[in-house]
């Protein structure tokens, strides 16, 4: 029988601007698009780590994160 003791996801996430608005009005939808994702992190109670939130030069920001796997423990992926 196997048991998992820690489990964790590592995820890429690439908010992109919408082409359907102005620059700059379309670089703080993204912003807000980040900061409501990490929001929903917390409200979820999911455990995580940023390791990387990387704007880019067009605008968009690229985010690696850490995050818990399910409600499977962390273990020490996120000392």
């Amino acid at each position: 029988m196997k048991r998992i003791q820690a489990a964790c996801i590592c995820q890429t996430l690439h908010f992109l601007l919408k082409e359907d608005m102005e620059y700059e009005q379309a670089v703080k939808v993204v912003k807000e698009e980040v900061a409501h994702y990490r929001a929903n992190l917390e409200r979820n109670r999911t455990r995580y780590k940023i390791l990387e939130e990387v704007p880019q030069e067009d605008g968009s920001i690229i985010v690696k994160v850490i995050k818990q796997y399910n409600a499977c423990p962390v273990g020490n992926y996120l000392d």
